[in-house]
């Protein structure tokens, strides 16, 4: 049984607004669901964090999560420190970055790790959530991926981006888990629409889910009704 799980559920979803599309409106109202539910973490693209960190500015339990090299993570190192830099400045408590997947699967592992490792020199305490975009990997590159990640001074291993086709996987979460230091904690994000999937996930390892605001709530609402039922699984 998941029941306390589902007690905790919303200390364990990082809700997003992180879509080319989304407006000013939709980062509104996700602060207005982050403050309602009490969500652990929420993130916006780069140009709204200052807005975003200074609306959660007095919620001290909801964190300003910023998006690094976000979504390709082609940008150079200098790129992805000043980046991170400016959204340190704004506020931001929690950063997720885009590996350097394309240098990962050139088998450039020293890049990819450097590359990691100033980002989370410029972070300090700031926790570090490396994205690795795992549906682009075969098994290998998915190990290793975790495991530089995890070299580099990452807090989380994070699947993906969210902009993938693919939806992260409880057999992903799995391989993640298993190739990471016992120290790294695992971030499911991709494709994540019931909270059965995020049970899956969870009992496979992770901790932290990414989810787009919409349906970050609509899994809550669920979770109250298996809650007021006493059944995890619906």
């Amino acid at each position: 049984m998941n029941l306390q799980f589902l007690k905790e559920l919303h200390r364990h979803i990082d809700v997003s607004c992180v879509r080319a599309e989304n407006t000013m409106d939709d980062i509104k109202q996700m602060i207005l669901y982050a403050k309602q539910y009490r969500f652990i973490c929420a993130f916006s693209m780069p140009c709204f964090t200052p807005y975003l960190a200074d609306a959660l500015k007095t919620e001290p339990d909801i964190h300003t999560g910023g998006v690094v090299g976000f979504p390709s993570g082609a940008d150079t190192t200098l790129s992805k420190v000043q980046q991170s830099t400016q959204l340190l400045e704004a506020g931001c408590q929690e950063l997720d970055m885009v590996m350097a997947v394309g240098a990962l699967k050139s088998k450039d592992f020293q890049y990819v790790k450097q590359d990691i490792a100033q980002v989370v020199q410029t972070a300090k305490k700031v926790p570090v959530k490396v994205i690795i975009e795992a549906s682009y990997l075969n098994d290998t590159e998915l190990e290793t991926a975790c495991k530089i990640a995890s070299e580099a001074g990452a807090a989380y291993v994070k699947s993906g981006t969210g902009w993938a086709n693919i939806p992260v996987s409880a057999d992903t979460i799995r391989k993640m888990r298993a190739a990471a230091s016992a120290h790294v904690k695992i971030k499911a994000a991709g494709g994540i629409r019931t909270l059965d999937h995020i049970l899956d996930m969870h009992e496979a390892g992770c901790d932290r889910f990414g989810i787009g605001v919409q349906t970050a709530v609509r899994i809550m609402a669920e979770a109250e009704k298996r809650l007021e039922s006493g059944s995890d699984r619906g």
